[in-house]
């Protein structure tokens, strides 16, 4: 039962953040909006160096100097991954008049909500590989461990899910869609998790290279979406002060917990 909680949390901070927009208005602020992207960014990059590629050099160990090499192939794999994602779905960023990906014809709001599920697959990923590793009992992964990633996440999907509901609501969306919106995001996390969990058996012994690689999707999008965010518009040191806080926050959780 531990593990479908662990596989939760993140979800469950994706939708307490989307309840935001009951309790506040249709737009949310500029400067908040950047500090906490920039937070949402800390928290992704230490999870990532933390929670897993350091694991995977770990897991790497019997390759003696060479323990580098499946950590250095799956964060060029996961970010390619995330690349091709990137140019095949559709989606909008926030502050963006002009779609990326596949030309079709979709709703603004459809798009924005797909902007976010791209970047909350290789979240789960990195949910569901950590929990599997713990599964086959992996020893550089502990419970504590798994769920300190668990809980990072859904930090830093509190103020993502703020973040997407907020602008729909903006958009004249009704503030319970926007709610359901924001929430459903979020629901590819659990879901890339389980299938993860469900093909442990086959995981394992990609264990290192899979751990990178749910590091590299995480690190595109941090550099690819959520830094330029954080940096565009007028200047603000609210995205690094935020991106400062998320990385201490994640660090200390992965570490005194792990």
């Amino acid at each position: 039962m531990h593990i479908f909680y662990g596989l939760m949390i993140p979800f469950l901070g994706t939708v307490l953040g989307s309840a935001c927009v009951f309790f506040m208005g249709q737009h949310i602020n500029e400067k908040l909006q950047k500090l906490l992207l920039g937070f949402a960014s800390g928290v992704m990059v230490a999870a990532s160096v933390w929670s897993l590629i350091i694991p995977s050099i770990e897991s790497s160990a019997d390759l003696g100097r060479l323990a580098f090499l499946p950590a250095v192939i799956g964060v060029g794999l996961g970010m390619a991954f995330l690349f091709l994602l990137d140019i095949i779905i559709p989606h909008l960023h926030m502050n963006s008049e002009k779609p990326e990906g596949l030309h079709v014809k979709l709703r603004e709001t459809t798009m924005l909500c797909l902007a976010v599920t791209l970047h909350n697959i290789p979240e789960g990923m990195a949910v569901g590989v950590v929990f599997a590793g713990l599964l086959a009992g992996n020893s550089g992964i502990s419970l504590a461990g798994a769920f300190a990633l668990s809980l990072g996440i859904a930090i830093q999907n509190f103020p993502e899910g703020a973040v997407v509901s907020m602008p729909l609501r903006g958009l004249g969306t009704s503030k319970l869609k926007s709610f359901a919106f924001g929430a459903l995001s979020g629901i590819v996390e659990p879901l890339a998790a389980f299938v993860t969990l469900l093909l442990t058996g086959l995981v394992v012994p990609f264990l290192p290279y899979l751990l990178s690689f749910a590091a590299g999707a995480m690190l595109y999008v941090v550099v690819e979406e959520l830094i330029p965010e954080a940096s565009s518009g007028e200047h603000s040191n609210g995205g690094t002060l935020g991106f400062a806080v998320g990385f201490m926050l994640m660090m200390v959780l992965d570490v005194a917990l792990g």
